[in-house]
């Protein structure tokens, strides 16, 4: 039976960690934030602070990105528009030794949303 992309997200948050939008509003001051959505997402309203690396360059570009270069242990909240991008990103972050990134459940919608 094929894999779907849902089910990728599915598997992706039986591993990571998930915060809700309560729990992210207190970790803002200590935890970096990272945006995995498009430019123009991110352009049209975004956390407070996040720095915008697409999901599709996240492998490639997160080790050069000053903020995060070096800093495996820095604690992140990744966020995307609904929760499954940021699942899948947060589940490739931890591939690349990232161990304290952990995912916004509901995205940026539900941020906007509270």
């Amino acid at each position: 039976m094929p894999t779907t992309a849902m089910d990728l997200v599915a598997n992706a948050k039986q591993i990571i960690k998930e915060i809700n939008i309560a729990e992210a509003k207190q970790a803002l001051s200590s935890h970096l934030v990272l945006d995995v959505r498009e430019p123009a997402e991110f352009a049209a309203g975004q956390l407070p602070n996040a720095v915008n690396i697409p999901r599709g360059v996240l492998e490639f570009q997160i080790g050069n990105h000053p903020d995060f270069a070096g800093q495996t242990d820095a604690k992140i909240i990744v966020c995307c528009q609904s929760g499954g991008r940021s699942a899948l990103a947060t589940e490739s972050l931890h591939k690349l030794g990232y161990t304290n990134a952990v995912s916004l459940a509901g995205g940026y919608k539900a941020w906007s949303e509270s």
